[in-house]
């Protein structure tokens, strides 16, 4: 099958669709990973690892300003505005090439280099809803960034796990289980009253997803290596999930 369609820029595509074999799985890397998304880090991984958020559209928004600016003033209908039009749909475009192609490599890493990435189950309908952040959350991409989470994981052989968007990874501290009553989103780094314990609230957040995850998946510490995780995390994240929840497990991975 050919399809052949065309940009509001101009551009002209053909998209073919043909059969193919499916494709091996990828060898199994012994490793899991947990991973916290945001709007000032795109993702806080539980290695500690950040992955900043390359802001696409508000790196264009000038430009972008500008040329809708320019398309307003023209007269409807006439070619100075077809023109006006097409620039301001370039403009679109770049941003929406770039994003793909930031999410593309990030979500291709996480697959490629873990045999299991949890993530969080984000309500993205309902923050939009904050006029404030609503442009950020839109630019992230994230509902984008699990499909190619989910599709590639199946591909590859490996495993998804969804957690809970109620889980409170963010409060709950993830050496020693205690979970705070309030936590402000202004405060970036808190302290475990319990144990003592200083931490980053995102990077927090990351290993109590991956605890989660691995309880939901049924992975024992002992099944993989990477962030630790000990056996009284997984029995706390277990219990702190909802119980009617499923998790997305794409594939399996080769042991």
């Amino acid at each position: 099958m050919v399809i052949v369609s065309r940009e509001p820029d101009g551009r002209w595509y053909v998209t073919f669709a043909v059969d193919t074999d499916e494709p091996e799985h990828a060898p199994a890397t012994g490793r899991t990973v947990g991973v916290d998304l945001g709007v000032k880090d795109f993702a806080v991984l539980s290695t500690g690892e950040k992955i900043p958020n390359a802001g696409h559209l508000d790196r264009k928004a000038r430009n972008l300003a500008r040329y809708q600016r320019q398309m307003a003033r023209k007269q409807r209908g006439s070619a100075n505005r077809r023109k006006a039009k097409a620039k301001v749909a370039r403009a679109h475009r770049k941003v929406r090439h770039a994003r793909q192609d930031f999410l593309h490599r990030t979500s291709t890493g996480l697959v490629r280099n873990n045999d299991l990435v949890a993530v969080e189950d984000l309500a993205v309908r309902n923050m939009v809803r904050n006029r404030k952040l609503a442009k950020a959350i839109s630019d992230c991409g994230w509902s984008e960034f699990r499909r190619q989470l989910e599709y590639k994981a199946e591909r590859a052989g490996k495993i998804v796990v969804v957690v809970d968007r109620w889980y409170p990874s963010s409060k709950t501290c993830s050496n020693c289980g205690h979970l705070l009553k309030n936590l402000k989103l202004s405060v970036r780094h808190w302290t475990c009253p319990d144990c003592g314990t200083r931490h980053d609230r995102d990077h927090n957040a990351a290993k109590n997803i991956l605890a989660a995850g691995r309880a939901v998946a049924g992975w024992k510490p002992g099944d993989a290596c990477g962030a630790g995780v000990s056996r009284g995390e997984l029995a706390r994240a277990q219990s702190a999930m909802k119980q009617e929840t499923q998790p997305v497990k794409v594939g399996f991975p080769r042991l």
